[in-house]
């Protein structure tokens, strides 16, 4: 039990740490289930969720999918890119969280340990995704790296972001590269911690 406590709601992306032990379990902040039919976003004034869009396809996001608080993509993240990318897409930095339980709850917080990622360009932007597992799930907490995950999995998280934009007949403007371990997944959110400090500090 603890005495603290915040008197009024703090802001999901600027009022929440990292997590506990960044960049291996980092706190998660949910926007959409693996139930949503509508795309929801932070919305960065005032913290609320805010309806994006219905999703344009029948394609529904295969985990928990949100980002991570006091994180930001800009030119450190850009870097680890390289040329591919013009540009951060200067938004928090965006992670899927896997866990045995359907959770069919948003605005939630959770800890989430970090397993790796997918390298994705949406057109010049740099718009990584992070892959993380429920920490203390019955099932996936031991998983420490990505390639410990079923590779089902990863394809259809790739599927998803390849195809979550575009309509039938038209041109995805949205590129996802192979998937990278543990190891890489460290170093872009360590970036995306310099880079929010740089902006907010």
């Amino acid at each position: 039990m603890t005495d603290e406590f915040y008197r009024w709601r703090p802001h999901p992306w600027h009022g929440i740490d990292v997590g506990p032990n960044p960049p291996e379990i980092v706190h998660a902040y949910i926007e959409i289930t693996s139930s949503d039919l509508v795309k929801y976003e932070v919305d960065k004034t005032t913290g609320y969720l805010r309806v994006d869009r219905p999703h344009r396809t029948s394609s529904l996001p295969p985990t928990l999918y949100g980002f991570i608080p006091k994180t930001y993509c800009n030119e450190n993240v850009r870097k680890l890119m390289g040329s591919k990318a013009k540009k951060g897409d200067h938004d928090p930095l965006d992670i899927c969280v896997i866990s045995e339980h359907l959770i069919q709850r948003a605005e939630v917080l959770l800890n989430a340990r970090v397993v790796g990622g997918l390298p994705m360009l949406d057109g010049d932007e740099a718009d990584d995704k992070i892959i993380a597992v429920l920490e203390n799930d019955r099932v996936w907490s031991e998983i420490r790296d990505i390639s410990e995950l079923p590779i089902h999995m990863i394809e259809r998280l790739r599927h998803y972001f390849e195809t979550y934009k575009v309509l039938p007949g038209e041109v995805s403007n949205v590129s996802v590269g192979d998937p990278y371990g543990f190891e890489h997944a460290a170093e872009v959110i360590t970036a995306s911690i310099k880079d929010y400090q740089i902006k907010y500090a």
